[in-house]
């Protein structure tokens, strides 16, 4: 039986509200987030374990849903590191399709986001066979997530503009 993996982004952040690329750093989530959150928490009832990126917008966005499932932090789930650019404003980022490959000024590249989702869901795949897994964390997840299960090409997703919907579900 395969497993369901259910990706939601974590909730809206001051930073995300300013334009802000928060990157590595912790974040906070604002009050349109919060209420995001609560959300998010009533959408999701039906999850079996929450994992999340151990970035606090992403354990707060979790915390806030108040999931009677266990939660789990895991690093591989963090947003890009930006590297110098982490903290400043998301329009300096741009284009990003050049660091696909080539990683950020002290930071990484997506490519790197993406081998390390390849690895959480190496190990989701085998420990979570054939329950539902909800996983909370950032734009460049999601576009690992796309690339590596819908097959969607990352040239096709890093420029692309953010459409926020409530969650995505993938079959591992």
């Amino acid at each position: 039986m395969p497993t369901t993996l259910v990706y939601e982004t974590h909730a809206t952040t001051l930073d995300n509200e300013q334009g802000v690329a928060t990157g590595w750093l912790p974040g906070e989530l604002s009050p349109e987030g919060r209420r995001q959150a609560a959300e998010l928490g009533e959408r999701r009832r039906d999850v079996d374990v929450v994992f999340s990126s151990d970035l606090r917008r992403a354990v707060q966005t979790v915390e806030l849903a108040g999931l009677p499932v266990p939660h789990f932090l895991d690093w591989r789930l963090r947003e890009c590191d930006y590297g110098v650019f982490n903290g400043t404003p998301a329009r300096g980022l741009a284009p990003r399709r050049q660091r696909i490959d080539e990683p950020f000024p002290g930071g990484q590249s997506y490519r790197e986001v993406v081998e390390l989702t390849r690895s959480f869901l190496s190990d989701i795949s085998r420990l979570y066979d054939g329950r539902t897994v909800l996983v909370v964390a950032h734009s460049a997840n999601r576009w690992a997530l796309q690339h590596l299960l819908a097959e969607v090409a990352l040239e096709e997703l890093v420029d692309a503009p953010f459409d926020w919907q409530p969650g995505w579900v993938y079959q591992l």
